[in-house]
């Protein structure tokens, strides 16, 4: 095979296109990706139209997991049918923070097939930008993980969004018996944020999103964990303006929740959620919410609040991820809500925008 077909995005058009290109060949120190099965993220459509894709053309996509197809000459460690997962967070490994387990603050942190968040020289990137929405993906070979057998590519493609959740129980800092408050609870984030709850103390859980019937059944993944739902559709209709989230969050939790896991990517939710939190207590935000925050330098010091951002999981957050995996500890087979064939991406890509059905974890299998 010469050619594969690729989810691609190009500088001069609006639209996404399904295209036909050459199979990457592996250089020296990489390895090509058979790819098995691809994560597939709401907010491409979104980091597109901000201009956060440093490259365009580019094939999309940062989650996947499939068997290697190629190694190039220098690639140690790995071999032609290995299954594997590809971790598409590129960095330098060797600054303070690639040294220190906070390798997403790198100052060449950039995720293939997704966005780069500093204006420098990404020399990394400029190699790399091509993601795994496609039949094949050209990766280094220290960026891929030996997936255990009793793991399948459905679920290892979604390794990175489960290491995002455990990044943000550990910025959060919970005491154990914890109350947690977890924002957008129906999307891919939240779902995996309530499954992996059990596993960082959590003793009450307080789940926001907009219908009733979604959060419900998030709430099941729990594990057993009592869960209360808030349905921002049932409360009044001038909510946004008046704080009855906040007062909802307060009556659910009256001495406030130890954290907030804040998922939001927009509106008046993250404000509001952070009122509703006890004192001494985090909001730990990655949802991109541009929407300025309302409360007071006073109100965070007198409440000794914690607000924190993460744009990703480290590198031995995925690991962690993958070692519950793989002992069992952690089964996630029922968070993978839709497959979709590669030949359909775009219908993919329309619904994951859409969200007109419960939707957690889509996947791509080319």
């Amino acid at each position: 095979m010469t050619t594969m077909l690729a989810l691609r995005a190009h500088r001069d058009a609006s639209t996404l296109v399904l295209e036909d290109i050459p199979v990457p060949e592996p250089g020296p120190m990489d390895v090509v990706v058979r790819v098995a099965s691809a994560g597939l993220a709401p907010g491409i459509m979104r980091l597109l139209k901000m201009g956060a894709f440093k490259h365009l053309p580019t094939t999309l996509g940062f989650e996947a997991a499939g068997t290697i197809a190629a190694v190039g000459s220098d690639a140690t460690g790995v071999r032609v049918g290995d299954r594997v997962r590809a971790h598409t967070f590129l960095n330098c490994r060797t600054c303070i923070y690639c040294r220190t387990d906070r390798d997403m603050m790198c100052p060449q942190q950039s995720m293939m097939g997704y966005a780069a968040f500093n204006d420098s020289a990404m020399p990394l990137y400029d190699e790399y930008h091509n993601g795994v929405l496609a039949e094949y993906v050209r990766i280094p070979y220290w960026l891929v993980d030996p997936l255990p057998e009793s793991v399948g590519f459905d679920v290892a493609a979604k390794v990175l969004t489960m290491g995002n959740a455990v990044r943000a129980f550990k910025w959060a800092e919970l005491p154990m018996g914890s109350t947690v408050v977890v924002t957008a609870a129906t999307g891919a984030m939240g779902s995996a944020t309530v499954k992996l709850a059990k596993h960082f103390g959590v003793a009450e859980l307080i789940l926001v999103g907009r219908h009733r019937d979604r959060l419900k059944a998030v709430a099941g993944l729990s594990g057993g964990i009592p869960t209360s739902v808030v349905a921002l559709d049932e409360l009044p209709d001038d909510w946004a303006t008046t704080g009855a989230l906040a007062g909802r969050l307060r009556e659910l939790a009256p001495g406030g929740a130890h954290a907030v896991l804040d998922y939001v990517p927009d509106g008046p939710v993250t404000g509001q959620a952070m009122a509703g939190v006890a004192t001494g207590g985090a909001l730990v935000h990655m949802g991109g919410n541009m929407t300025p925050l309302q409360q007071s330098p006073m109100a965070l010091m007198m409440n000794m609040w914690r607000f924190v951002g993460t744009r990703a999981c480290t590198r031995n957050d995925a690991l962690e991820v993958l070692r519950l995996l793989e002992t069992g500890a952690l089964t996630a087979d029922e968070l993978i809500t839709h497959r979709f064939p590669l030949s359909d991406v775009m219908g993919a890509v329309d619904a994951v925008q859409c969200r007109d059905e419960p939707m957690w974890m889509p996947v791509i299998n080319p």
